[in-house]
């Protein structure tokens, strides 16, 4: 037997000299100093009485010995359980406790908190700090350098991705060996990374985009990272010579053009922008490609599936789409009462099928069977079209639309209109309790920095391109949108928010 994904990440690099990781104070890490240093983890993971199949839950500071970790669990056939870092005691302690992690690894500044969390929940605790350094650091210091890698099979599980669970409890997405695999081995296809490659990171690793995306499309074809702690303009910039490819998020972008040292010069080595996790704006595509002459790559995925879809590397990469299903992956849009497929352009739920979708929702068989149909169909519970030229069109979330005296109403297509008025940077549409419609549409717009944007203008000019029940009844200014760390724009906040808004 063999361990599909540590052989194909990591294994195949285990003695070479090549530089893996260049950080941002200039030091380098080898492939052969990091597979040393994952193997002392994996051995470490071993006297923690850790064994194939046990969750490891880690919420850590990026860093390279945040990396190994996850190489070690792919090594002994431990659970990966990444966390964000900016989950509190509370939050953590239903992770911990719906997957049974026998150990939990934490930034020592935390490990007051996170004790208690780990005893009421029957794991251990250990620390790891940014610098790597730390009680789970001292035992693996002590430890072998090399590992009997642990047979594993493609069906076995890798990890577990917890959901936001804005809507509700978050579920812990169930991620095989072959799920992981197969997306990174398509990514690489289709991007045309090699092992020349030098990607600037600065994503976390606590989600798909950082870890399962960018990481392992490095480690797959031996290429390098420009590992940065987080996104800092300064670094970037500094780094962007360096580097042929970088991944991010809209923010990413934005903060970039707002920098006059961003120029066409210095991303003339650059061969790959890819952005993703949140819509990017059409006029964000628009300045980068008259500025770097590149045009950005979006892509569409999720925590289930890791990438479903990308624009094409040689082809058009057109602004508002996602592009095109990723081979091996079938993508099909459902009537979301009947499950029937609808005709091409009309909108529906979205549902895909692939090697890259999970197996499902750790100890939640209720919530799987929702939304795993059994024939492998994954409802995304994303709202899409596809276009006469096949590509894909995100138009909202099923939960965030809107129905108002019974007619549907789409969020996306309002907000394309918004986001096209003068003065509005970008905009949110959500819809909120009313007493005559149930629900009635809300526009927030955020002021681009030429000036606010009138609202009595903007009323009048979209009245001309919606229906009369799509209009919204308020339009409110604020100066920026609720997102998470993913640059995602958190609706149910804003619902949350403006609740009351027609009551009484």
């Amino acid at each position: 037997m063999a361990n599909p994904l540590f052989d194909s990440l990591f294994g195949k690099h285990a003695g070479k000299s090549q530089v893996f990781l260049q950080l941002a104070d200039g030091q380098t890490i080898t492939y052969a100093d990091f597979l040393r240093m994952a193997a002392q983890y994996a051995n470490a993971l071993t006297k923690f009485g850790l064994v194939p199949g046990d969750r490891l839950a880690v919420q850590i500071a990026k860093s390279p010995q945040a990396l190994a970790v996850y190489a070690a669990c792919a090594q002994a056939g431990v659970i990966f359980l990444p966390l964000n870092t900016a989950y509190t005691p509370e939050e953590v302690s239903y992770f911990v406790e719906n997957s049974g992690a026998r150990l939990v690894l934490c930034d020592q500044a935390k490990h007051a908190g996170m004790a208690p969390v780990a005893k009421a929940c029957g794991a251990e605790l250990a620390t790891m700090n940014a610098d790597g350094s730390g009680t789970f650091a001292d035992v693996a210091a002590g430890m072998p350098d090399s590992f009997a890698t642990v047979d594993r099979t493609l069906d076995d599980l890798a990890a577990f991705l917890y959901t936001s669970g804005t809507t509700g409890r978050s579920k812990g997405a169930m991620l095989t060996q072959g799920n992981l695999l197969s997306n990174a081995e398509t990514l690489v296809s289709e991007w045309q990374f090699t092992k020349d490659d030098v990607l600037l990171h600065a994503l976390p690793i606590f989600h798909t985009h950082g870890l399962f995306v960018a990481s392992n499309i490095i480690l797959l074809t031996g290429g390098q990272m420009i590992f940065l702690p987080a996104f800092d303009v300064d670094q970037i910039i500094e780094n962007l010579p360096k580097s042929t490819s970088l991944m991010g998020v809209p923010t990413f972008y934005t903060r970039l053009l707002g920098d006059p040292r961003f120029t066409k010069e210095l991303v003339a080595h650059m061969r790959l922008f890819v952005s993703g996790s949140a819509p990017l704006l059409a006029e964000t595509h628009v300045q980068f490609e008259k500025l770097t002459g590149l045009r950005i790559l979006e892509r569409y995925g999720m925590t289930e599936t890791n990438m479903n879809t990308s624009n094409p590397y040689s082809g058009e990469r057109r602004a508002g789409t996602v592009g095109f299903p990723l081979p091996g992956v079938e993508l099909k849009i459902t009537d979301s009462k009947t499950g029937e497929t609808l005709p091409q352009g009309e909108i529906g739920e979205i549902e895909v099928r692939g090697p890259n979708v999970f197996k499902g929702y750790w100890q939640m068989p209720e919530k799987t069977a929702e939304e795993l149909r059994e024939d492998g169909f994954f409802i995304t519970g994303d709202l899409g079209q596809i276009d006469d030229d096949g590509y894909v069109h995100i138009v909202g979330r099923n939960k965030d639309m809107i129905i108002s005296g019974g007619y549907n109403i789409y969020p996306k297509e309002i907000e394309l209109l918004l986001d096209e008025e003068e003065n509005v940077l970008e905009s949110a549409v959500i819809g909120v309790p009313h007493p005559d419609f149930g629900e009635t549409v809300v526009a927030i717009l955020v002021p681009a920095p030429t000036g606010q944007p009138d609202v009595d203008a903007i009323k009048a000019n979209i009245a001309t391109s919606l229906a009369r029940f799509k209009h919204p009844q308020k339009m409110i200014i604020m100066p920026e949108l609720p997102r998470n760390t993913m640059g995602k724009v958190q609706k149910k906040a804003l619902r949350d928010q403006f609740k009351d808004l027609f009551a009484g």
